[in-house]
């Protein structure tokens, strides 16, 4: 069997053709700013070259989207980098321009279920996925099925809240998870702490150079991320966590040795889960968006 997976990012829409253990294709495409008909095409035409490239026809389509999902309806509430999606009924419109059933996927739970199935979790009943980017998300897998929860809102790890009274985040709330040690968060704080703009990569730059803001900042970003993985750790005991992202990947070593202490700290008297470092990158959007559709047909729901 084989289907087709659709990565819709701010910037760009991945596409590739699926065998439930690799990808046989894969074309990129600028996502357009146009609004959301204008990206449905896209993703239309983008799912079209890859099946193109493989050779084959894709059964079903899988749809990693970023933003909280209408999973029932079919429909993307809102996306923050993609203009013109608001209440926009995606599924719908991909079906009727595809002619295959299509099924969504927040862009974080598809990372997540790829990681489960073919990454850092393979093997695993369960297992707690954290993205630290940009943004911070992730998802939680159990039964090799993602959580999504009564209203779909399951897996926004990145929004517990860990200092009441903190910095505001992006959701509208303050003290998340997000706002404290995601990749945006630490280049607010540099910015401000250096009086000059200062992105992550220059951050990490300073801190191995053995600057003493920087060493604050880096610090305690990966120590809030330590708890918040920790807390999470106590309400869903998953077999193993894992952890990725291009903040959290590229970081220097000395921000995971606080991680893991943070991590390990707040889990004393509790059994604490291996954690481990993700494995598959940029495809994992991807090809959990692949995986997606694969496990809805494979299972007779599609």
């Amino acid at each position: 069997m084989k289907v087709v997976g659709l990565d819709l990012g701010g910037t760009k829409i991945a596409a590739g053709v699926f065998d439930g253990k690799r990808l046989l294709s894969k074309v990129v495409v600028p996502t357009p700013k146009e609004g959301g008909e204008r990206v449905a095409e896209a993703l239309a035409e983008a799912a079209e070259r890859a099946e193109r490239e493989a050779g084959v026809r894709g059964e079903a389509i899988g749809l990693g989207t970023p933003g909280p999902l209408d999973f029932r309806r079919g429909v993307i509430r809102f996306a923050p980098n993609i203009p013109g999606v608001q209440d926009f009924p995606i599924r719908r419109i991909l079906e009727e321009a595809t002619g295959r059933p299509v099924f969504l996927e927040n862009d974080a739970n598809a990372a997540a279920l790829a990681e489960h199935h073919l990454g850092a979790a393979q093997g695993e009943e369960s297992s707690l996925y954290l993205t630290v980017s940009t943004g911070i998300g992730g998802g939680v897998v159990l039964g090799g099925r993602v959580l999504r929860g009564e209203r779909g809102q399951g897996g926004e790890l990145g929004h517990l809240t860990l200092l009441p009274g903190g910095p505001a985040c992006g959701c509208g709330l303050e003290g998340c998870l997000e706002a404290l040690a995601a990749g945006r968060a630490l280049e607010r704080d540099a910015t401000y702490a250096f009086q000059c703009p200062v992105d992550t990569r220059e951050l990490f730059r300073l801190f191995q150079a053995g600057d003493p803001k920087a060493e604050r900042l880096v610090l305690q970003a990966a120590r809030y991320v330590g708890i918040g993985l920790a807390s999470l750790v106590k309400a869903f005991d998953p077999g193993v966590v894992v952890l990725g992202g291009g903040v959290a990947l590229n970081a220097p070593e000395g921000y995971w040795e606080a991680l893991l202490e943070a991590y390990r700290r707040y889990l004393q008297g509790w059994e604490a889960p291996p954690l481990r470092r993700a494995r598959l990158g940029a495809e994992a959007g991807l090809l959990g968006a692949a995986l997606t559709a694969y496990l809805e047909v494979k299972d007779g729901s599609g």
